[in-house]
This record gives structure tokens, sequence and C-alpha cells, in this order.
């Protein structure tokens, strides 16, 4: 129990809260005219227009109440328990005032847990001035207004851990593809390393004969160890940013010559049809490994989940500067796809395409069928 309250005590706010937008100032605008009609028509207020000013004048606290939860609370609690003691009046009489429940909501979702417990704190003691100064006078009522608080609390607690679970989600699938990425690195890295030594071997052996040899095999090893090192950086500037989770897969790396493989027709799904167009050669093998694994993500999904679709079409072109993907199907593009890149293949593919120093995006057509589109760097990522 009490290492399950230092937890709750020592945790961080959580990251990036989002700033204003335009539906804080719609929930504001929205406020404030209810106010007013509540402050006009009821007629059992006993302090109307200390009740009214103060909850107009506490209402922009809502603007604050995810950069600033602590304070966005503390603010009209304090003001409303400070005029309580002073004047004997119930500035919370209003029920439009519910809106601090927005308040202890958000406290609980974006705080700390020192400032959610504090907060917390804060309204239990308010609760029970109120219950002292005679507004609460049935224990039921006190009993309620726990229930209320708690309810609220309770609510941005469950939003905050499922937003942190779907963050580790997000990571983890992040992670993956960082390491698929590095190991495809690793093994074209070995690859030039290997060609470096041969021909180093034979500019070695024929130096002595052929002078002209020897140079030769200067220059291949000179351009080998020029992609080597680019191809090192990108590899290290991947394994930076993941660690490793999983042993090594030991099937080989797959090339764009290898999309020729997802043509044809399988037993369940559209058919699929490559189209190739463009000079391919000299493509480094990190992104002739992620064209094929973002076309086959994209032709799987399309298998899985285009409805009514006839046909697949992987079409890769290629010139001077990038290499451009383009997976399109012609199913219903509506049906049980979501337009929003949630899904966890598409994160990856996004991913991928983005340690190369490229993009990727996904989205219905026009009219029917849904297409996936990458766009990398002929030399890979920038170093």
């Amino acid at each position: 129990m009490q290492g399950l309250l230092r937890s709750v005590w020592d945790e961080p706010r959580p990251p990036r809260p989002p700033r204003r937008v335009w539906r804080d100032w719609v929930v504001v605008g929205v406020l404030v005219p209810a106010i007013v009609l509540e402050g006009v028509l009821r007629t059992d207020l006993q302090w109307r227009p200390l009740s009214v000013i103060v909850a107009l004048v506490m209402t922009p606290t809502l603007l604050w109440r995810r950069t600033r939860p602590l304070l966005a609370l503390a603010v009209p609690v304090v003001v409303a328990g400070l005029i309580q003691l002073v004047t004997g009046a119930d500035p919370a009489e209003l029920g439009t005032m519910a809106y601090l429940l927005i308040l202890l909501y958000a406290l609980s979702r974006w705080g700390s847990g020192r400032e959610v417990a504090a907060g917390a704190g804060l309204i239990a003691a308010a609760i029970l001035a109120s219950a002292g100064a005679g507004h609460l006078v049935l224990p039921g009522d006190v009993v309620g207004a726990f229930a209320v608080v708690l309810a609220a609390i309770a609510l941005g607690g469950a939003f905050r851990y499922r937003a942190r679970a779907r963050m580790r989600e997000l990571d983890q699938v992040k992670l993956l593809e960082r390491e698929q990425l590095a190991r495809d690195l690793h093994d074209t890295v070995a690859h030039h390393v290997s060609a470096m030594a041969i021909r180093a071997q034979a500019g070695i052996a024929t130096a002595a004969a052929n002078p002209d040899a020897a140079v030769d095999a200067l220059r291949v090893i000179e351009a080998e160890a020029s992609r080597t090192l680019a191809e090192m950086r990108t590899m290290v500037r991947v394994l930076r940013r993941g660690e490793e989770s999983e042993p090594p897969e030991l099937a080989p790396n797959p090339h764009l010559a290898d999309l020729e493989r997802l043509a044809g027709r399988s037993r369940v799904g559209p058919a699929v049809e490559v189209l190739i167009d463009g000079d391919l050669d000299g493509v480094p093998a990190s992104v002739g490994a992620a064209v094929y694994r973002i076309a086959q993500e994209s032709v799987t999904n399309a298998r899985r989940h285009a409805r009514h679709a006839t046909r697949i079409e992987v079409r890769v072109a290629a010139d001077d500067t990038a290499v451009r993907l383009r997976v399109s199907d012609d199913g219903d593009s509506t049906a049980g796809r979501p337009v929003v890149p949630h899904g966890y293949g598409l994160l990856g593919m996004i991913e991928r395409a983005d340690l190369l120093g490229g993009t990727c995006e996904a989205g219905p057509n026009p009219g029917r069928g849904w297409t996936v589109t990458a766009v990398l760097p002929r030399t890979g990522a920038a170093t």
C-alpha cells in the first residue's frame, strides 16, 4: 500500500498536454450565457448577483485546465471558499458551477501526482467547509458530493492511463520497426565490407603485374567505403532511437527484385499486379528493403480489409532523386478502414519511411479504393 501511494505521489505530468483549441473557447462561450440564464430564471437563488458574478469571472480558468490544472482548479475553489467564509454566502449554488468537475477531471488527467493529491485535498476541504456552514445539511448530500468528486477523478485517471497504454503500444511498434531496419542496414554494411575486402585482396594480388588493376580496385574500394559509411551512419542513427528487444531474424533481407513475389492471386483476397518503372540499379539495399516491406504490409492490409476488391496494384517508379511506391486497390474505401493512421501496421510503415528520410501516407481514393504512397530518397537517409 505504501509503495502504491508513493508511486501515485511521484507520478509526473503526462507529456505534451494539448494547448487551447477552438473547443475550449466554445465551452466557455456556452457556459457564459448558461450562467446568465440560470441567474435570471431561477427564483430560489439567495445570493443571485454574487453567485452569477463569481461564476462568470471564474469561467475563463477552463482555458488553462490542461497546462495549469492545479491552478485552474484552486482559483475558483479558494475564491468561493473565501467568499463563503467572509459573507456566509454560497457562490456555488448555481448548477452551472458544475464546470468545476471539468477542472477536477482535467487535474486528474493532466496533473502530476502531487497536484492531484493537493487538488483532491482542496476539494475535500471545500466540501467539509460547506457542510460546516450549513449549505450541505443532510449526510447524504456530503456523501453524494464526495461520490461525484471521486467519479470525476476516476474518469480522468482512466483516460490518463488509457492514453499511456496506447502510447506504450505505439512506441513498441516503432521500436520493432527501427530494430528491423537496423538489421537490414547491418546486413547491407556487411555486404559492402566483404566486397571491399575482396577487392583489396584482388588489388594486392595483381599490383605487381598490373598496376592499373590495383588502381581500379582502389577506386571500387573508395566507392564501397563511401556507401558503407553512409549506411553505418544511418544504422547508428536508428539504433540510437531504439533498443534491441528480440533475437535477430535469420531470413535474408528483401530487395526490390523481390517485389515480383507479391504479384499473382492468393487463395484469399484479390489479385496483385506489380509494375516497376525507372532505373533501380544502384538503389541502396536499405531503401529497397524498405520499399518491399511497405509494399508487403500494404498488400496484406488490402487483402484483409478491402471489401469487394478485385485488384491491387503495386507501382514502383524511380528517378534520379527518389523511389516512389504506390499501392492501391479498388475496394470499398469506407468499409472498415480508418482515414486516420491509427493502425499499427501503417504506423510501422510511416516510421520506417521517416527513418530513411522519406514519407508515407495512406487514405481513401476519391471514388473507390484505398491508396498507400511512399517516397524515399534514392540515396537513403541524409547523412
